[in-house]
């Protein structure tokens, strides 16, 4: 069985690899404990400067496998009434994950290509800086139903008004206008994301170990002082809520019966955008 991520590392550059390309790398609680593991190494490696979050195949990460997730809750609602706290724990154990990018002593750079959506953004937005490609697309649809961002890092990264417009719609985001709202930092041609983002993390490796953790740190608190703990409790705990409306049970009850995939074409059909748009339009 291949391993959901893989390492590699180059001039005190440590790269994370997402290794599920067929599965467009979404979050499984195998993948997640693989990058938890990984995060942790790099970090305690002395040899490494900077991680660099990386993704094999088409899409960087497409959000939660809903095969497992809709099965999960299903399973849970059959053998009795939603119990919030222990929904909570388990949905902590990701954002716990992702948010070793942000704790993390070193700098993290995210380099991004494809669909990063969903729980991709609760991940990605974790990393310190992200690098884009032209065909990079972002968005969080299911604030339409079944979910709410988990680490809520978007009106951290782009402000009030921005994080409204696009939250309170699902709309998807082309890198180009993510880099321009502030959603993310570069947006670069597709065949140089790689290069581009690995330059980045060479720069900064050239940098004193202690001034790069030093400076992370310093950056990092302004956003602590602004109430992030608090901000992702509480997205954390409302997806739970989220996932468990009338709505959301509806949802996962729509996937047992036509597929996930299936369920996710339906919600957003209205909308025109992700994986309901024709395919001729898809990128």
């Amino acid at each position: 069985m291949s391993q959901p991520v893989r390492i590699e590392t180059d001039d005190g550059v440590r790269s994370i690899i997402l290794a599920r390309p067929e599965q467009y790398n979404t979050i499984t609680p195998e993948l997640r404990d693989a990058l938890s593991a990984a995060i942790d190494d790099a970090d305690a490696d002395p040899a490494v400067r900077v991680m660099l979050l990386r993704a094999d195949g088409p899409a960087f990460c497409a959000g939660y496998g809903l095969d497992w997730a809709t099965e999960y809750q299903a399973g849970a609602e059959a053998e009795q009434v939603w119990d919030s706290a222990k929904d909570y724990r388990m949905m902590s154990g990701f954002v716990d994950t992702y948010l070793k990018f942000w704790y993390a002593a070193k700098p993290t750079i995210a380099a991004v290509q494809g669909w990063c959506i969903a729980g991709g953004t609760d991940m990605v937005l974790c990393t310190d800086l992200i690098v884009a490609g032209e065909n990079a697309v972002f968005g969080y649809p299911p604030s339409r139903v079944w979910g709410t961002p988990t680490t809520a890092m978007w009106v951290y990264r782009m402000g009030f008004e921005k994080a409204k417009r696009y939250l309170l719609t699902g709309d998807e985001i082309p890198a180009r206008t993510a880099a321009e709202i502030g959603l993310i930092g570069e947006c670069v041609p597709d065949d140089r994301l790689t290069e581009h983002a690995f330059g980045l993390a060479e720069r900064m490796a050239k940098l004193p170990g202690n001034q790069l953790e030093m400076l992370k740190l310093l950056c990092n608190q302004t956003v602590e002082n602004m109430g992030f703990a608090s901000s992702r409790t509480l997205g954390t705990f409302l997806d739970g809520v989220a996932r468990h409306t009338g709505e959301g049970q509806a949802f996962v009850s729509r996937a047992g019966q036509v597929g996930f995939r299936q369920a996710v074409r339906e919600r957003d059909e209205p909308f025109g955008d992700y994986g309901s748009r024709p395919r001729e339009e898809n990128r």
